[in-house]
């Protein structure tokens, strides 16, 4: 298992924040501030780095939510 890099920290972090707001908006606000694919994309990016690096992964993170991808 690889180290955790600040750099991968903090891109981690800022996967969160994103998905976090997109799926703000998308079901709270129902105003989508990204495309479906955008989503996507963001959301496996995160899925793989915590699969890589399982110390990342929080009860928070959007890829432990029910109901999701």
């Amino acid at each position: 298992m690889a180290p955790v890099t600040p750099d991968v920290n903090q891109r981690v972090q800022e996967l969160r924040r994103l998905l976090q707001n997109a799926s703000y908006a998308y079901y709270v606000l129902d105003n989508p501030i990204m495309a479906d694919a955008i989503y996507d994309q963001l959301y496996r990016e995160l899925q793989e780095l915590e699969t890589e690096y399982p110390e990342l992964v929080t009860s928070d993170s959007p890829t432990q939510r029910v109901g999701e991808k």
